[in-house]
């Protein structure tokens, strides 16, 4: 595939261009480093276009701010100050999310990770955002917090023009069954393989 071209057309009766504006689903899955870090670039991406941007991390430690969180919250000001780019929202489940009334006061994983879903169901169908990326999403859905049936209903039920990116490993079939978008990490090797601990400006 060279220059952004298909290896072929589909005989679906759209045009290019209606073909080329159909909102996605993607997964960024499998063993491998960069799932995430994938996912953040499109957002990077998404901002640029002036698309407004929502990031769901729902297994992350909210005491943990990785890199492309203070990218993108410095990004989403500089949208507020200038209007250049779009918004952003950057939500974390082990901060507390943040229309709790008391945030980071809740133990209970599954009840965070249910609430969580249900607000992103709520902006699906308000079509509040342009990009959601639903980091670590798998999880919930692979420990049986989340119902897939009704995850990949609701996924596919959603309106207007939203794309969606769910990263996180062993994505449930039924979601790579789904979606548009399916890349799968391979770890070939790995600094960890050999005792090292990760290193800032490379894992956070």
């Amino acid at each position: 595939m060279a220059q952004g071209e298909p290896d072929q057309v589909p005989a679906d009766g759209l045009t290019t261009r209606q073909r080329r504006n159909r909102p996605l689903l993607a997964i960024h899955t499998g063993e491998g480093k960069g799932k995430s870090t994938a996912a953040f670039g499109l957002a990077l991406r998404g901002w640029h276009q002036g698309w407004s941007i929502a990031v769901f991390q729902f297994v992350k430690n909210g005491k943990w701010r990785i890199g492309e969180e203070t990218a993108l919250r410095t990004l989403g000001r500089v949208h507020e100050e200038t209007g250049q780019g779009g918004p952003v929202d950057w939500q974390v489940m082990g901060a507390g999310w943040s229309w709790r009334r008391k945030q980071g006061t809740e133990n209970d994983h599954q009840e965070q990770a249910a609430e969580g879903w249900a607000e992103v169901k709520r902006r699906l169908a308000a079509e509040q955002h342009g990009l959601y990326v639903l980091d670590e999403f798998t999880y919930p859905i692979k420990w049986g917090w989340l119902d897939v049936d009704e995850v990949c209903r609701t996924l596919a039920d959603r309106p207007g023009f939203q794309h969606v990116v769910i990263t996180g490993r062993d994505a449930h079939p039924q979601l790579v069954e789904q979606a548009d978008l399916v890349t799968h990490m391979t770890k070939v090797k790995h600094p960890f393989d050999t005792g090292q601990k990760g290193q800032r400006g490379i894992e956070w």
